[in-house]
């Protein structure tokens, strides 16, 4: 194997930015010309993250083949050109579970099956499986040095340091150096720790990356390269930046780049970073900014809303505007039943979610859009609430509700297809991953994409029910996308509404910094005008 293995890990505290220091190296990377890869190894005994708590664990990230992932996949994907799949994530769930298959089946022949080898084999083998025909891997280990629950992961990572020559692996260890304000000192004796931890376990970091609130002096990084064995021009400082997409052109400024390609023996290119200068300049300059309302069930934790939140603002960007993004709580609004929450924002947006709570503060919030001509954009469970709310207000079906929140409603306007309910695994009810969809011509939604024939990642298990399509046209919702296949609603609009768009799937998972969706900038961009249309009737 020719691949090219850079080991990303996390010490001291958890929520560092493994995630992002591993998206913005590889865009480094992939700027110079080379061709990558990303995973990331999870140390959670979950199968994966698809029945975890979002306010617990952060978004459920979802690729074209259908796989639930960690959130880190989808930085993967806005930073570079990598499309993830099922072999760039792997838990400890899912690693047991084949092993513990394996011995059931009997292929060990009936030796005793532990940690060492068989458990790190099989990690080895999910690594080097997702290695095939790219230049460089960067592999990401979830948790932090120093919890019993990643140690198998990385003896893993060890053992593959020892198997291969040494300038095919690197170890990044990202890590944290703390500003006391009592002593007004920034302290390395983390640090030192942290990487001591790692050293213990067999592993010697080649670069570290040092998050800190501020810039790391010559004397700072002499010290923490004494004590941690890293040669002083391999101490990253890892400022903290209003937006991450500055990261990558900081660490290029930094050398990271340059050493890592040193370290491993490569000739590249010069990095081609002119759009990540484009892009920041116009994170740092927008002409004008907006409001919107993103009314949800899981506002307590913004991780929830990921890709939601980067969407957004990738249109802003797209449109040189800063979007301010207020998160308001579905069940607050529901329990005050007061929408004035929503009257200060210029657009409206209701993303995806499961269960009942906050439900009717939703509906509320979609009748104030629909009615006061608020762009209203409303994503999988947002857009089955806009069908519901259209059905109870305007097509008279008074008490049309989900067989989600009500499996005995009579008016099951949003309901399983057979086929699912068949199904016993919880997991297995959902529709996962991209699906195409075929938009009406004289469509709004088919204006925003420029064109009919559409792909689009779904996660969700209720669909509208076909059987009231005919009584909701009649009352003048439009179904404007069907998905061809199967006959199933993916996308409903209303006429004379300056924006009022509700999708099936989640547009969201295919926004990109440098591409945003056209679906967020249609909506972001009739946002703005309505925020200059109140303004002038002021």
């Amino acid at each position: 194997m020719k691949t090219k293995l850079i080991f990303v890990t996390g010490g001291v505290v958890s929520s560092l930015g493994k995630g992002i220091a591993a998206a913005s190296v590889a865009a480094l990377l992939e700027a110079r010309g080379l061709k990558l890869t990303l995973l990331k190894l999870d140390p959670y005994i979950n199968v994966d993250p698809g029945t975890m708590n979002p306010t617990q664990h952060g978004e459920v990230f979802v690729t074209d083949d259908g796989t639930e992932t960690d959130l880190d996949l989808g930085h993967y994907e806005r930073f570079t050109h990598v499309v993830t799949g099922k072999k760039n994530n792997f838990t400890t769930g899912q690693i047991y579970q084949t092993v513990i298959n394996k011995e059931r089946r009997g292929d060990y022949l009936g030796k005793t099956v532990q940690v060492i080898p068989h458990i790190t084999d099989h990690i080895k083998e999910c690594i080097y499986g997702a290695c095939d025909g790219v230049d460089v891997a960067l592999i990401e280990i979830g948790g932090t040095v120093g919890d019993i629950e990643s140690l198998p992961f990385l003896e893993a990572i060890r053992q593959i340091g020892h198997d291969l020559p040494s300038d095919q692996v690197l170890y990044l260890h990202l890590t944290l150096i703390p500003w006391i304000a009592s002593a007004e000192e920034l302290k390395t004796k983390p640090t030192q720790h942290s990487v001591n931890k790692l050293r213990e376990i067999g592993i010697q970091p080649d670069i570290l990356l040092c998050r800190t609130d501020r810039d790391l002096d010559l004397n700072l990084r002499q010290k923490i390269a004494l004590f941690t064995n890293v040669s002083q021009d391999a101490v990253i400082p890892a400022i903290d930046f209003p937006s991450v997409y500055e990261v990558p052109l900081h660490y290029h400024h930094e050398g990271l780049d340059r050493k890592i390609i040193e370290l491993l023996h490569m000739w590249t290119r010069e990095p081609k970073l002119q759009a990540w200068a484009v892009l920041v300049d116009a994170v740092n300059h927008p002409t004008d900014e907006l409001e919107i309302a993103v009314i949800g069930k899981y506002v307590g934790l913004k991780d929830a809303y990921k890709s939601l939140h980067e969407a957004l603002i990738h249109a802003g960007l797209a449109l040189k505007l800063k979007v301010r993004i207020n998160y308001i709580d579905a069940e607050e609004l529901e329990n005050n039943k007061d929408i004035a929450p929503c009257k200060q924002c210029d657009g409206i947006l209701i993303p995806g979610g499961f269960g009942v709570r906050g439900i009717e503060g939703k509906v509320a919030a979609i009748r104030y859009a629909r009615e006061q001509q608020v762009p209203f954009f409303g994503i999988c469970l947002g857009m089955q609430m806009a069908v519901i709310e259209y059905a109870r207000h305007v097509a008279g079906l008074e008490g049309a509700s989900s067989a989600e929140f009500d499996p005995d409603i009579k008016i099951n306007l949003i309901d399983m297809m057979a086929e699912q309910k068949k199904q016993k695994d919880l997991g297995g009810t959902l529709r996962l991953g991209a699906f195409p969809a075929k938009l009406k011509t004289d469509s709004l939604i088919a204006a925003a994409y420029g064109e009919t024939e559409i792909s689009e990642r779904h996660r969700h298990r209720y669909e509208v029910n076909n059987q009231f399509v005919p009584a909701l046209e009649k009352a003048g919702l439009i179904f404007s996308g069907k998905n061809p296949d199967l006959d199933l609603v993916e996308a409903v609009e209303i006429k004379d509404h300056p924006w009022f768009i509700g999708v099936q799937y989640h547009p969201e998972f295919k926004s990109k910094p440098f591409l945003a969706h056209p679906l967020f900038k249609g909506f972001i961009e009739a946002s703005y005008q309505h925020k200059l249309k109140r303004g002038s009737a002021k």
